[in-house]
C-alpha cells in the first residue's frame, strides 16, 4: 500500500495526543479523594467512573460483537489473526529492547520480524518460535520504568483502560512507532486498531467472563492484577509468572 498525498503523521498521534490528554488531565485536575482505598490509587473515584463506562462498552458493545465474530470465524483464523497484529507490533518491541539495553532481546525481535513476516505470510503462522526465536513484550512504558521513572498513581483510561501516567505516556509514543498508520489512511488504520481489540476480545470470552464471576471487585481485581503484570514485565519476570489474560484493555 502506498503513503497517500497528504501529510500521514496525525494519523498515528490522534490515538497518541488523546492519551496524553487524559492522562495529564487526571494529574491536574483530580485531586486525592478522602481515604482511598489504596495509597496506588488515589485518583479512585474518577478511576471507577471510568471503568464504569469502559465496563457499560464492553458488555453493551464490545462483547457481543465479539461473540459474533468468535461464532463466525473459527479459533485457527481467530488465532492466526492474532499473530499477524503481534507481528505488527515487533518493531516496537525491538526498539524498546534497544532502549532498555538488551541487545539479545533485540537481535530475537529482529530475527522473529523478518522470518514471520516473510516465511509466516506477513505474520498469519509463527514459524520463529519454531526456530527457537522467543518472543518479547518491551514498550515504553517498561523502558520509561527500566530508566528509573516511577509510574505514578494508577489511571483507568476511556476505552484503552487499565494504565498510570508512565503507561500512558509510553502507550503515546508507541503509537509513532506503529509501522500501518503512515502508509494507509486513517480509516483504515483505525479499522485495524478495532479489529484487532475484537479479535482479542473474542479469544478472551470465557476468561473474562469467569474472572467477573468470580470477583467481589472487578475493579480491584483488575486494578491488581495489572500493577502487579507491569511491574513483572518492568522487571523482566517470566510471563507464567502473571495472570495477564483475563484483564481486558491490555495487549
Amino acid at each position: 500500500m502506498r503513503p497517500r498525498g497528504r501529510d500521514p503523521a496525525p494519523r498515528p498521534r490522534l490515538a497518541a495526543l488523546t492519551v496524553i490528554a487524559a492522562a495529564i488531565t487526571a494529574g491536574i485536575s483530580c485531586a486525592p479523594i478522602t481515604g482511598p482505598r489504596d495509597p496506588s490509587d488515589p485518583w479512585e473515584r474518577m478511576n471507577r467512573g471510568t471503568f464504569r463506562f469502559n465496563e457499560g462498552l464492553d458488555r453493551w458493545v464490545v462483547a457481543p460483537v465479539a461473540k459474533g465474530m468468535d461464532f463466525v470465524l473459527p479459533d485457527p483464523v481467530e488465532r492466526s489473526l492474532a499473530k499477524f497484529f503481534e507481528n505488527s507490533k515487533i518493531p516496537i518491541h525491538f526498539g524498546n529492547a534497544l532502549l532498555q539495553f538488551k541487545p539479545v532481546s533485540a537481535v530475537e525481535d529482529l530475527a522473529r520480524f523478518v522470518v514471520n513476516t516473510s516465511i509466516g505470510l506477513a505474520g498469519f503462522f509463527d514459524p520463529a518460535s519454531h526456530l527457537g526465536l522467543e518472543a518479547h513484550q518491551e514498550d515504553f512504558g517498561q523502558t520509561l520504568g527500566v530508566w528509573g521513572i516511577p509510574a505514578g498513581p494508577y489511571l483507568v483510561l476511556p476505552v484503552f483502560g487499565p494504565s498510570n501516567p508512565r503507561d500512558s505516556v509510553g502507550l503515546a509514543v508507541d503509537s509513532f512507532s506503529t509501522v500501518y498508520p503512515w502508509f494507509i489512511p486513517l480509516y483504515a488504520s483505525f479499522s485495524i486498531g478495532v479489529g484487532q481489540r475484537l479479535n482479542w476480545r473474542s479469544l478472551n470470552l470465557d476468561g473474562i467472563a469467569a474472572e467477573r464471576e468470580a470477583a467481589l471487585d472487578y475493579y480491584v481485581a483488575v486494578r491488581n492484577a495489572y500493577l502487579s503484570y507491569r511491574e513483572n514485565l518492568v522487571r523482566d519476570q517470566k510471563e507464567d509468572e502473571t495472570d495477564d489474560e483475563d484483564l481486558y484493555y491490555l495487549d
